[in-house]
């Protein structure tokens, strides 16, 4: 079979999001700038949390890997996008396209698990406050992240053995930006029940465990906040939650919608447009989510600027003071 894969078909062609050539290049434009963006953001916050030690701790250890997993799922998607933008040819190779899947399989796992694992940090924070930095140790949160990570391998490594030792003889051409596992799936001439059936299951698994925990923390979370007298603290309380809870909505909303069904329901026009959320603005809008509504990233990043202009104005004023310094004899 996987033989027979190989010599039937070599390669796939995208056929993007359009093939209007003037909306084309007004895409190329925004995708591109938004992928700046998304680059800018998300390594700006990783930066941010190493070069301050206020926020060397375990909530921004997670916010960090986040946004780590988003230049990283931004990158396997987008140079292909563009791609179909400009190029007159949309090809990618077999061996490519596995790839891509792979890795974004595995990305998009890792953020389900990583939004879990954040969850359980802030229920740690403020349900068990004085055991909280003996549990959520720095090698227990290096744990959960290389755990997500591992489980999140073994979930694409599942799908796209499942779906890649399918029969692609009828067509090669994917109606999608990227290789997506139900575009794939519609090109197979094969019977795709039980493939079709592992990734249902496979999603439903992630998506029911990683949310069933998240429900789970934030019950708990708001109980415990219910039982603070004080609104200071109450509002405290729930303002270090709120980005979290965004995040997961935006997130999980988008995904569980593209994947939480038979690709027999698949409509390819409303689920491109569903993919360009979930695979560009999401990735873009996490950094803003967490620094805006964050006081500790505002005030990290007023004392980085402030640094950087000192460190950068310093040596100037040095050598004002001291020229005006030599000055001032020849003036009394």
């Amino acid at each position: 079979m996987a033989h027979r894969n190989h010599t039937v078909v070599t390669e796939f062609i995208l056929l993007g999001l359009t093939d209007n050539l003037k909306l084309q290049l007004l895409l190329f434009v925004v995708f591109l700038l938004i992928y700046l963006l998304t680059l800018v953001g998300n390594l700006g916050m990783i930066v941010l949390i190493q070069v301050d030690s206020k926020l060397h701790i375990p909530m921004y250890f997670f916010i960090s890997s986040l946004s780590f997993l988003d230049v990283s799922y931004s990158t396997i998607i987008i140079p292909s996008t563009l791609m179909t933008f400009v190029a007159e040819t949309k090809v990618v190779s077999y061996t490519a396209c596995t790839a891509q899947l792979f890795l974004f399989c595995t990305a998009v796992t890792g953020e389900c698990y990583l939004l879990a694992v954040m969850a359980y940090d802030r229920f740690m924070a403020i349900c068990n406050p004085l055991l909280y930095s003996l549990i959520m140790s720095r090698r227990f949160c290096v744990l959960l992240v290389c755990s997500s990570c591992f489980m999140s391998c073994i979930n694409a490594t599942i799908q796209t053995l499942f779906i890649f030792h399918l029969s692609f003889c009828s067509s090669n051409t994917i109606d999608h930006f990227f290789c997506d596992v139900p575009a794939i799936l519609k090109l197979s001439c094969s019977d795709t029940y039980i493939t079709d059936l592992v990734h249902f299951t496979c999603s439903t698994v992630l998506v029911t465990s990683t949310m069933l925990l998240i429900l789970i923390s934030y019950i708990y979370i708001g109980v415990a906040i219910h039982k603070i007298k004080c609104p200071k603290g109450r509002c405290k309380a729930f303002s270090t939650c709120a980005s979290h809870l965004t995040a997961v909505t935006l997130f999980y909303g988008t995904g569980s919608f593209m994947y939480l069904r038979p690709s027999s329901k698949y409509f390819v026009e409303h689920d491109k447009i569903i993919s360009v959320f979930y695979t560009l603005a999401i990735p873009m809008l996490n950094p803003v989510i967490y620094s805006l509504r964050n006081k500790e990233v505002k005030e990290a990043l007023r004392r980085s600027v402030a640094r950087l202009y000192y460190a950068l104005c310093e040596p100037y004023h040095k050598e004002s003071g001291v020229r005006a310094g030599l000055r001032e004899p020849e003036t009394c």
